[in-house]
């Protein structure tokens, strides 16, 4: 049977203003992004072909959604490019917010302990731009009741000691992912949530204080396995337990936990390239119920993140007067601060400086932050970010002229990885070998070796 040329893709492209070229490249930006390694070949071949009439498969149909749902800045399904056949899947994430809290997050959890199941998600979706868009002002002022309000379906009755439990569980993989790497623990972590704290949102509360913080309790830990997936690089999966921890902490009346939510979702946008989605979400988290009623160490962590969103728009005004707010609030805090804040300290606001810096082009002063970062931290007990902040000065060296230098950091930060199970990790190394691909003419052992290092590494994280 002869191939239809599928003329509403054809239509989408042409509306993009995209050539062939260009399209294939975006569709492998994307793909990158959820480790859809099958498409890192997509090329102009595969898109005529997709344009005659053959039919993409597996991840590329909904990866192609994504890509074109991004440049055109409206929501596509997959019957607007001419591929219909899955439309029951969630496919721009725009639905996340208004889905049943409890009902999302058993079924996430559920879905994340399924291994094989976790991998056919994973080729579905794609991390959606549309589904970051904030709700309304009306939404978060009725979340608390509309989960006050929601039905029993146990005749548990819940206990401080439960939310202890959530607690305490929370802390244990806190400390676990700062020095092992996201990837490491996230099945146990998804068990847990899953298995034992998700079942007492539906439970018997004695009192509207004792719902509420367990709705909090929960809400944290949701976004731990959130910023855990995000570290292993599994970023749409991240992006639904993040949306989700922030639905808890709002229907928890819990401002500063919803504002380090929303920033950790603006980190995700600024590392995956959308800086007025990063942006939005950063200044989200600065609101008064948010930022305004943190701690000051959190409002250092909200503010500095906020500077970084505003780095990746081109705003050097606006970002070296966030920096200095991040500084003077840091310089307040006065012990305080809720667990979930306690790996932010000087270190780590160098850290996030120097990224700041770095991508406003203020390359100097960059290199200075991170080093103080890496002279600061505590190295055995936040290995992971060690490891990174190390990469990322190298490449900063390396962008400088400091070819030895940079060599010598990234050495280091190889080092540091022994044992570390991160995606950002692995993308530190991928870093290091296009900062080195230009240079590779000048051989030398030192990047022979290098080199050689880099790609056992990656083949041993798979």
């Amino acid at each position: 049977m002869a191939r239809m040329r599928n003329e509403a893709l054809a239509a989408r492209i042409a509306e993009a203003g995209w050539t062939q070229p260009r399209a294939a490249a975006a569709v492998r930006r994307v793909a990158e992004e959820v480790g859809a390694r099958d498409l890192a070949a997509v090329s102009r071949s595969h898109i005529a072909m997709w344009i005659l009439g053959t039919r993409p498969s597996g991840q590329a149909p909904h990866i192609l959604c994504e890509t074109l749902t991004r440049k055109l800045g409206r929501t596509l399904t997959l019957t607007d490019i001419g591929l219909p056949g899955a439309e029951g899947q969630d496919v721009t994430g725009e639905g996340d917010w208004e889905a049943d809290t409890l009902t999302v997050l058993t079924e996430l959890g559920r879905d994340d302990l399924d291994m094989l199941h976790r991998r056919q998600l994973l080729a579905d979706t794609a991390y959606s731009v549309a589904g970051l868009a904030v709700p309304a002002v009306s939404w978060w002022k009725d979340a608390p009741s509309v989960a006050a309000q929601r039905r029993v379906h146990s005749q548990t009755t819940v206990t401080p000691a439960d939310i202890d439990d959530i607690r305490q569980t929370t802390a244990f993989f806190s400390a676990r992912d700062q020095r092992c790497g996201g990837a490491a623990g996230r099945s146990a972590l998804a068990a847990h949530l899953s298995l034992e704290a998700a079942p007492l949102l539906s439970s018997r509360f004695p009192s509207e204080q004792l719902r509420r913080e367990l709705y909090s309790a929960t809400a944290e830990m949701t976004y731990l396995a959130g910023w855990m997936a995000f570290d292993a690089g599994e970023h749409r999966r991240a992006q639904r337990y993040f949306t989700l921890a922030v639905k808890l902490a709002a229907e928890a009346g819990d401002g500063p936990l919803a504002g380090h939510t929303l920033r950790a979702m603006a980190h995700q946008a600024v590392d995956l390239k959308h800086p007025s989605q990063a942006l939005d979400l950063a200044e989200a988290s600065m609101a008064a119920d948010r930022y305004g009623q943190a701690s000051w160490r959190e409002k250092a962590l909200l503010g500095i993140v906020h500077a970084r969103a505003l780095a990746a728009t081109g705003d050097r005004r606006g970002t070296l007067a966030a920096i200095s707010q991040a500084e003077r609030d840091l310089s307040r805090d006065t012990g305080d601060a809720p667990d979930r804040v306690s790996f932010f300290a000087s270190a780590s606001l160098s850290h996030e400086t120097a990224c700041a810096l770095r991508d406003l082009g203020t390359l100097r002063d960059a290199e200075a932050h991170f080093k103080e970062s890496v002279a600061t931290r505590r190295q055995q007990q936040f290995a992971r970010t060690h490891s990174v902040t190390l990469g990322y000065l190298g490449s900063v060296q390396i962008r400088r002229g400091g070819l030895d230098e940079g060599c010598a950091t990234y050495s280091q930060a190889m080092d540091a990885m022994d044992g570390i199970s991160s995606g950002r990790a692995r993308d530190v190394i991928v870093q290091m070998q296009r900062d080195l691909s230009p240079v590779r003419r000048r051989g030398g052992r030192q990047l022979t070796e290098l080199d050689q290092r880099a790609r056992e590494m990656l083949r041993a994280i798979g």
